[in-house]
């Protein structure tokens, strides 16, 4: 444990001194994220312009939706954000060779090589809106909510990953898989909101399928008052477990299916 750990402070350690020396685009980049997350927010303000509530649910209610589902998200985004390049080059370029010949886990290799600061956009555009809606709600906070609420992010970033994980392991079999990967990413965004808007289709396939309303809706509306423990954090952390064992059995089968190839 100790040497992955070092190996992977190390490679932080080099991106961060590479974003030091170009620390202009990074914090361009990083000024552009936050702003792109903010048009979120101006759309949930324009709806409610025109409207009291959205079925129930308060201006400031889905607020705090929105903002507890763009935590784990920014987490996932800091530190798998290779999972991306794997779906589309790393694969079909033959560069997954390197990870086999050296003496470390290959998925260890994969996400360690990438650190990703753009995902703090995200974290904290997330935090922000989180406090606000929270105080704004009265929402008062015990210690022992407050390590729920880490616990239930905590989780809903492991589901993210093993969702992207395992869109992207697809690669293995069809070399190019960034498309269905950013198709099933794009479903995240119905996380932000309650999901008893949508109709039961997208409900059963959020829940049930591709499990993304557990990164933002359940454990977001118990904390609430709006769902119980088992639906908000206690199922979130079995699917959280659940989808992290399945999307390693499909990365391991993949790699067991990987043939180098040429560009």
């Amino acid at each position: 444990m100790k040497k992955y750990l070092r190996i992977y402070v190390k490679f932080v350690g080099q991106y961060v001194k590479s974003l030091i020396e170009y620390k202009a685009d990074f914090i361009l980049g990083l000024i552009g994220f936050v702003l792109v997350q903010f048009t979120g927010v101006l759309f949930i303000q324009l709806i409610f312009n025109a409207i009291p509530n959205l079925k129930g649910w308060s201006f400031y209610e889905i607020l705090f939706i929105y903002g507890f589902a763009q935590i784990p998200r920014g987490i996932d985004h800091i530190f798998t954000d290779n999972l991306w390049i794997l779906s589309g080059r790393i694969v079909v370029q033959g560069q997954f060779d390197r990870y086999l010949l050296r003496p470390l886990n290959p998925l260890f290799q994969l996400l360690a090589e990438r650190f990703q600061p753009d995902g703090f956009g995200e974290l904290i555009i997330g935090i922000i809106l989180l406090v606000t809606s929270a105080t704004k709600l009265h929402i008062s906070f015990s210690f022992i909510s407050v390590l729920l609420l880490i616990f239930a992010v905590i989780c809903g970033a492991f589901i993210y990953s093993a969702l992207k994980l395992a869109v992207s392991s697809i690669a293995f079999w069809i070399k190019f898989a960034q498309s269905y990967l950013f198709m099933t990413y794009q479903l995240s965004a119905f996380a932000k909101y309650p999901i008893g808007i949508y109709p039961k289709g997208i409900r059963s396939l959020l829940t049930f399928v591709i499990p993304f309303a557990f990164t933002g809706y359940f454990p977001a509306a118990y904390f609430l008052g709006k769902e119980n423990l088992f639906n908000g954090v206690i199922l979130t952390f079995l699917i959280a477990i659940i989808g992290s064992i399945i999307s390693y059995i499909i990365w391991l089968k993949g790699m067991s299916r990987y043939e180098s190839s040429g560009s």
